[in-house]
């Protein structure tokens, strides 16, 4: 793996090493957990295992797309199915930190002070459009997403647990937005897009029922403490050496290739590996193999790489060269 990343087709096989691995039985809950959640959201599956299978990593997502396709249906329909506690925080221009985190009051009784908690103490937040508020704004959400809790006034408050952020975000291009800088955008383990359905699916969203409707009637398939159990398993999923080898040569390729501005960070690298542990589990296997690390790796890569000699790429385009150039050994 320390050679010139020269593409050799006769090379893409999975090494022996990797080869062997058990078959575990999928959960019940995650099954009825998608066939449900498919229902809601037509057409999506792809988009729907990978918001499933950042959630089992402990990450955050980041849905980048136009105004419409079911950015905020999709939060809100893990939320129920989940069973988590949910709160949808709506960002604009004049959103203050203290919007999000929350202040203290004056209690005219007791006369002192008492901190009023923000909308940011809950299991499941929606962060929409999150490009449409300041930096400053952006930034109130930094400790909560990294270390699950947050610094009010001095005083460390922790979050409830499974905590997860689901942000949306407009097109940069779009006016009024203020894109996210690069610190923020790392703490987002993957960012997707939904994209217009396709013709079948829109043509059954039309005859359908209202989604808000629909919703309303989805029971529980997964309670947040099976979902934590569920986190603890996909943390445990193996990784073996050779494995290894792969991901440091992708992450080597992004910084010494020439192809990028700057290359993954280790908590890139981290994130990758976290993300391939929980779609390997979701595929009922207790062994990471390269194909699951190449499954997430556009999700993961895709909103921290930025070519040098392309601009406006899709997150696919953007990690195209470390699928076609390094070679699985």
């Amino acid at each position: 793996m320390d050679g010139p990343f020269d593409f050799d087709p006769s090379l893409q096989t999975i090494p022996s090493a990797m080869t062997p691995t058990q078959t575990v039985e999928s959960p019940v809950s995650l099954d009825a957990l998608f066939d449900t959640a498919n229902r809601v959201i037509l057409g999506k599956q792809r988009q729907i295992r990978l918001a499933v299978c950042c959630l089992l990593a402990r990450g955050h997502l980041l849905i980048e797309d136009v105004p419409g396709v079911g950015k905020t249906t999709l939060a809100r329909t893990l939320a129920v199915l989940l069973g988590l506690n949910y709160q949808r925080i709506q960002f604009t221009s004049d959103l203050l930190p203290a919007d999000i985190l929350g202040s203290s009051i004056f209690d005219a009784r007791s006369h002192s002070f008492r901190f009023q908690p923000g909308p940011i103490f809950n299991q499941m937040i929606l962060a929409d459009e999150i490009n449409r508020s300041t930096p400053k704004a952006q930034s109130a959400l930094l400790e909560a997403m990294e270390e699950h809790q947050v610094t009010i006034e001095g005083e460390t408050r922790t979050l409830p647990e499974p905590f997860f952020v689901m942000a949306t975000q407009n097109p940069i291009h779009q006016i009024g937005t203020f894109p996210l800088p690069e610190s923020q955008l790392d703490r987002f383990l993957m960012r997707i897009t939904l994209g217009y359905p396709d013709s079948r699916s829109e043509r059954a969203l039309l005859k359908g029922e209202e989604r808000q409707a629909l919703l309303e009637r989805m029971p529980v398939c997964l309670p947040s403490e099976s979902l934590r159990a569920l986190q603890i398993q996909a943390k445990a999923v193996h990784v073996a050496e050779a494995l290894l080898d792969y991901v440091q040569a992708l992450i080597r390729f992004s910084r010494e290739s020439g192809a990028y501005e700057f290359g993954l960070s280790p908590r890139a690298g981290l994130a990758l590996l976290g993300a391939a542990r929980a779609w390997t589990f979701l595929d009922g296997r207790d062994s990471v193999l390269p194909e699951d690390v190449q499954a997430v790796l556009a999700a993961v890569c895709g909103h921290r790489l930025r070519p040098l000699l392309a601009g406006g790429l899709g997150a696919d385009e953007v990690v195209a060269p470390m699928l076609n150039q390094v070679a699985v050994l």
